[in-house]
């Protein structure tokens, strides 16, 4: 048998200098006996994807709502995709691939029903309340919603993985961070390559499902370079393939120029800045984690394309709006009668933040079960 000793021992050996051990973490908010045969962050990773908030990503809506169609992303298979860019990255670098699929894994379990729409109402609707954030909510998730261990509540996740989650930004996150998690520093190397395997993600998807859906073109892609160059050079490799697989090939090699470069910039970085340990990548100022400049102007110039073409199509402002009656209805008229909550929840109301346990309720929520409640709150015709 492997046991976690063992392990422990060859990431010791084989990890780079500045990756984050597993034998290293602080451990978590509740102590438990190590496990015989995985490492903390191996059981961190395996409690996320047990817990409920991950199952539910399944249904919640990545740029679509969920009963558009079956073959676009969801935040299931964003998260997925997140991961599978991140491992290639830790990998790469030689960091805790554990550690950072953990918080891969992790990132979007706050995130509410459809889409940014959905957050961006919710944080209005709770300004009082001090707002909403889905990384803050994430967080929430793992050390509070989540209610299935018998002498706390929440995963008790090792601290290393809950930072990764509380530090995670992007152009649409920015967290407002506890003094828990030492704000003055970095996180682990290892948290800091989800953002940009997360960003890699998205745009690279949100093309493919955005062709899919005829909402942009290939006309309209021209004058963006990085899906130009790697059209042209699909079309003269199998110019007589259907578009669907050129498709395919395109954004695939667009994913493979992405995250090469970021591997070998992160690498020139670490180099040039001298990076040495963990405690090297938390104190630095720099940037570690970033595109080569020439690579990171057409990834913005992809991003730009996407925010102007795909984000503000009609259909998907359209989405938008239905998002933003059917989630400020809800919470209206849960806030206005929480006799209407289910009754585990009501009980909770008395003497608790009334309008925080509704935003909790409601951010766990799929998309299509908010539809359903939305029709059982207000359609007349439909069952209770």
């Amino acid at each position: 048998m492997l046991k976690r000793e063992t392990l422990e021992s060859r990431e010791q050996e084989i990890l780079a200098p500045y990756a984050m051990k597993s034998s290293d973490s602080r451990g978590r908010k509740h102590p438990e006996d190590e496990h015989p045969m995985r490492t903390a962050f191996q059981r961190d990773r395996d409690r996320v994807i047990h817990s409920s908030a991950f199952r539910r990503l399944e249904y919640k809506t990545q740029v679509f709502v969920n009963h558009e169609g079956d073959y676009y992303r969801t935040r299931l298979t964003h998260t997925l995709e997140v991961v599978q860019i991140t491992r290639t990255v830790a990998r790469a670098l030689r960091l805790n691939e554990d550690l950072a699929e953990a918080v891969a894994l992790a990132h979007d379990l706050g995130h509410t029903p459809f889409g940014h729409s959905g957050e961006r109402i919710l944080n209005s609707l709770m300004k009082e309340q001090g707002g909403f954030e889905h990384n803050l909510q994430s967080l929430r998730v793992v050390d509070y919603l989540e209610d299935k261990y018998p002498h706390y509540r929440g995963l008790n996740l090792t601290w290393e993985v809950r930072e990764g989650i509380i530090k995670h930004s992007s152009d649409h996150d920015q967290p407002e961070l506890f003094e828990e998690f030492e704000p003055h520093l970095k996180a682990t190397l290892e948290a800091e390559i989800v953002n940009l395997a997360d960003e890699i993600a998205y745009n690279n998807h949100d093309i493919d499902d955005g062709l899919t859906s005829e909402m942009i073109t290939v006309e309209q892609l021209k004058d963006v370079a990085l899906w130009q160059e790697n059209y042209e050079r699909v079309l003269e490799e199998m110019p007589d393939h259907p578009f669907k697989v050129k498709r395919h090939q395109t954004v695939r090699y667009i994913i493979n120029i992405l995250v090469t470069d970021l591997v070998e910039n992160i690498i020139h970085n670490i180099d040039k800045l001298g990076i040495k340990s963990v405690d090297d990548i938390r104190k630095c100022k720099e940037t570690i984690v970033s595109f080569s400049p020439t690579i990171l102007d057409k990834n913005r110039e992809l991003k730009l394309f996407l925010r102007k073409s795909l984000y503000t199509h009609y259909r998907v402002v359209r989405m938008a709006e239905k998002a933003n009656r059917f989630m400020t209805e809800l919470f209206n008229a849960y806030k206005s009668n929480p006799g209407q909550l289910p009754p585990h929840l009501f009980t909770q109301i008395k003497g608790a933040n009334r309008e925080r346990i509704i935003a909790d309720y409601i951010a766990g929520m799929t998309d299509r079960y908010a539809l359903d409640e939305y029709k059982k709150l207000f359609d007349p015709y439909e069952k209770v």
